[in-house]
């Protein structure tokens, strides 16, 4: 063979190599991108309480963090004139005689402090549900939950809605229990979907 076309052919062939060793950086890259399209794009549930009446409440936006050292949460909120009308509390599950560090998931809840015998506002069915409307209370990371661990969950109470979103959590490997979560909630007077995020 001649020299100068056997260096010809040993430098397609590095470059061949070269662009093959690049495909799976490629693909890797695609794949982080395709991931965080994913997160961004959270699923959205939206449901109506029973409850209709022209209750506005004070907007607010604010973080909770939940962690198996400080696992609950409770603020008092207040109505649009200002008089503290509901109160909001997460609180942890843990399985049937766990310990206090073993949480599962966390349970949100919004009650009428006027009208405590409609109980948990957040939650339309008490019976156990695959339904994602009977569910956006509960905080689940299972991948098998009815409503995504990181979904944005808009519920409309009265006359203003509440809004809830898991913006990132931890499961303690190789445990199925929780080390934290952050929640994000928001608070109202017109609908978040029709606001740009």
């Amino acid at each position: 063979m001649l020299p100068w076309l056997a260096l010809r052919n040993s430098r397609s062939a590095n470059k061949k190599f070269q662009i093959m060793k690049l495909i799976p950086l490629f693909s890797l890259a695609a794949l982080l991108i395709a991931s965080t399209a994913a997160q961004d794009s959270a699923p959205v549930f939206y449901a109506e309480s029973f409850r209709k009446t022209p209750i506005r409440i004070t907007e607010d936006k604010f973080e909770v963090k939940l962690t198996a050292d400080n696992p609950n949460y409770k603020q008092r909120l207040r109505d649009s004139s200002g008089t503290e009308r509901f109160e909001f509390t997460i609180v942890p599950r843990r399985p049937e005689g766990g310990a206090n560090g073993q949480i599962t998931s966390w349970e949100m809840s919004l009650r009428d402090l006027r009208y405590p015998v409609y109980g948990n506002l957040l939650q339309f069915d008490r019976e156990l549900s695959e339904d994602p409307k009977d569910n956006l209370y509960w905080l689940n990371p299972l991948p098998s939950a009815a409503v995504p661990a990181l979904a944005t969950r808009i519920i409309k109470i009265h006359g203003f809605y509440f809004l809830a979103q898991v913006t990132n959590f931890r499961v303690a490997p190789p445990t199925p229990y929780l080390e934290y979560m952050t929640v994000r909630v928001e608070l109202a007077n017109s609908d978040p979907r029709q606001q740009p995020r």
